[in-house]
């Protein structure tokens, strides 16, 4: 690093001292598909004499055996480090570089290109300040760079560097630079994009990326490097009320009880008046303390630990805020909200809301739009796919403290995570929270659950039948309830078919309608189950999410999972509505097990299997179960 070099022998401290006191400048490359993002930075990075003569000396071996410039250089391969990127000459993973000028440090966070990994962009813009939007000069303004230009709009990115390069291979031809900027400069007014400073580059032969080119001498605007190095830096809001997401509580002995964290905005000293959110209850701050020791005053960027005058309940995952001007508290909200994952987004479906420290269960209502990002347009939807953007109202299952993503990143934003795989499946920034009506409450009852079922001799419970079409879920389930009548027990049995014919009849069969059809399902047997009932459910219900979700409904005790565990050829032989027929033909389509999967219980409560046993068996093996576990006794024996 030849700028810095004769610093570091003479004087270390020096240049460490220099070093802190630099401005940092966080941004990223994004665009389109073989744009040239890792090739510009790959540029950057060597024409500014940044990589050391080691690093040189394996990118120029590296580049003969795999890189894409025949004897040439392949600046990319400074950036791409994966196997795979190497191999199919393209950016996968986000590549995070850490360089630094005279003037400024960088990070800069070199985002994939194809559609696929729109994730991946959008993970790399959430910190960053500025965005460098790449465009090919012959191919112009593509999908792409209109979707990752919404992104970077809707992730609050207000400068953006519109390198429009490869101009060497249309022989750096103005009126084609002129065209690509301005079509892209009415497409980012339209986003709101305040700032767009467009520059003519090669990112393979150097043009305007550290030096002004010769074979540009129409624009005289600065280089890319002279940009970076200059435009304002958006500084750490300290200026903003005081907020502070709890990471963990500090308990070392009985004497020291502290609230460690990163503040997210403004400042703090002891003795300010906070307030703890979503509890709101306050406190003044005591200490501020730090491993190097304590604070007379912190501010946004710090991570600190805190210690209050008096003994308050707050966990990971509350907000210590400014008493004066706290942030809201709510559980259901209008979001943006970017799609990651292969599998649509279900509406009805619970997920796992995590924002900052805090996480709570999530279920989100179909979309109000999706984003067109070509146009803008507001289209209707029933679900998200892969990579689109879309509005949705979202509720939780707790109060979070927040504030809208605009007025601050931290509490303003979120990833989604499915319960099952532990997968990031969405990314969302919060409009703002929906209001309640005022006049609905929680009317206290007198008759609990536990008196309606004692009056009864049973307790309540949920006995939930899956399993494929034609296993016998339907058959068991009644020769059960008769069963269960004959001792004198009181129970409801709702079946798949007859409450499509009522409650659900408006459903269809797509994956989403049927989230939304066993959410129902689950909560009118939330119901019985208050009602004291021992009730039987019998639906296929093929995702393991949406049983999952009905069991959390209700307690531990009060759900029984039972797996009518049938293979698929024996179902599909007993085909008793001509059913399977019928799909295999295309005249039904998503029928589970045919074009539209089952996902068999991992740990069910009770297992059977109707090709080994019969249906009255079955059912008396159940019975012999529910006796085991008590289902039968009278409640609170």
């Amino acid at each position: 690093m030849a700028h810095q070099d004769s610093l570091i022998a003479n004087d270390i401290e020096a240049y460490l001292n220099a070093q802190e006191h630099k401005s940092l400048l966080r941004f990223i490359t994004c665009g389109s598909v073989d744009d040239g993002k890792s090739t510009l930075i790959g540029r950057l990075l060597y024409e500014s004499k940044l990589i050391f003569e080691d690093q040189l000396a394996s990118l120029e071996a590296d580049s003969k055996k795999m890189g894409t410039q025949g004897e040439q250089i392949d600046f990319a391969l400074l950036v791409d480090g994966l196997a795979a990127e190497r191999e199919q000459g393209i950016t996968i993973d986000v590549a995070y570089r850490f360089f630094s000028t005279e003037k400024r440090k960088f990070i800069v966070a070199d985002t994939p290109g194809h559609e696929q990994y729109t994730r991946n962009m959008a993970t790399g813009a959430s910190t960053a300040d500025l965005a460098v939007v790449m465009i090919d000069a012959r191919k112009g303004v593509l999908t792409q760079t209109r979707r990752h230009s919404y992104i970077v709009s809707l992730l609050g990115i207000r400068d953006v560097v519109l390198c429009v390069n490869k101009m060497d291979l249309i022989g750096y031809d103005r009126a084609s630079f002129e065209a690509i900027r301005d079509e892209y400069l009415a497409f980012a007014s339209s986003l709101g994009i305040e700032r767009v400073t467009a520059i003519p580059v090669s990112a393979l032969a150097g043009d305007n990326v550290i030096e002004q080119s010769a074979r540009t001498d129409w624009y005289h605007g600065p280089t890319l490097m002279a940009h970076l190095e200059s435009v304002p830096v958006r500084g750490l809001d300290t200026q903003a009320p005081f907020r502070m997401p709890v990471q963990w509580v500090s308990r070392p002995n009985l004497d020291f009880r502290g609230f460690a964290g990163l503040i997210a905005s403004g400042t703090v000293k002891p003795g300010d008046r906070v307030k703890a959110l979503p509890s709101g209850r306050e406190s003044s701050i005591t200490r501020i303390v730090t491993q190097d020791g304590d604070l007379e005053r912190a501010q946004a960027g710090q991570a600190v630990t805190l210690t209050l005058a008096d003994e308050i309940d707050i966990s990971r995952g509350a907000v210590i805020a400014e008493a004066s001007a706290p942030p809201e508290a709510a559980d259901q909200f209008q979001v943006h909200l970017i799609w990651m994952d292969e599998n649509a987004m279900l509406p009805g479906r619970p997920y796992i809301l995590k924002s900052g420290t805090v996480q709570a269960g999530a279920t989100i209502t179909r979309p109000k739009h999706k984003i067109n990002v070509n146009t803008l347009e507001e289209l209707a939807a029933q679900t998200l796919e892969l990579n689109e953007i879309g509005v949705c109202n979202i509720s939780l299952d707790r109060d979070i403290a927040f504030e809208p993503y605009k007025a601050n990143r931290a509490l303003g934003s979120f990833i989604l995570i499915d319960r099952l795989t532990n997968r990031t499946v969405g990314a969302g920034m919060i409009d703002f929270a929906l209001r309640r009506a005022s006049n609905i409450h929680v009317q206290a009852l007198d008759i609990d659950k536990n008196a309606r079922a004692q009056s009864k001799g049973q307790k309540p419970v949920v006995l939930w039948f899956t399993g494929l079409s034609g296993a016998g879920k339907s058959t068991i389930a009644n020769i059960l309830e008769q069963r269960l009548h004959a001792l004198g027990k009181h129970t409801a049995l709702l079946d798949g078919d007859n409450v499509r014919h009522g409650l659900n009849r408006d459903l269809g069969f797509t994956d989403a309608d049927r989230v939304e059809n066993i959410r129902r399902v689950a909560e009118v047997s939330k119901l019985m189950v208050e009602a004291g009932l021992i009730t039987l459910v019998s639906f296929i219900s093929p995702f393991r999410s949406e049983r999952a979700m009905a069991r959390a409904m209700v307690e531990a005790e009060e759900f029984i999972e039972i797996h009518v565990d049938t293979p698929l050829d024996v179902a599909e032989k007993r085909d008793v509505k001509g059913l399977y027929a019928k799909a295999r033909r295309g005249e039904i389509k998503n029928f589970t097990g045919i074009d539209s999967p089952y996902e068999p219980p991992e740990t069910p409560e009770i297992r059977v299997n109707t090709a080994q046993m019969s249906a009255e068996e079955a059912a008396e093996a159940i019975l012999k179960q529910l006796r085991e576990r008590g289902i039968l006794e009278s409640a609170g024996v």
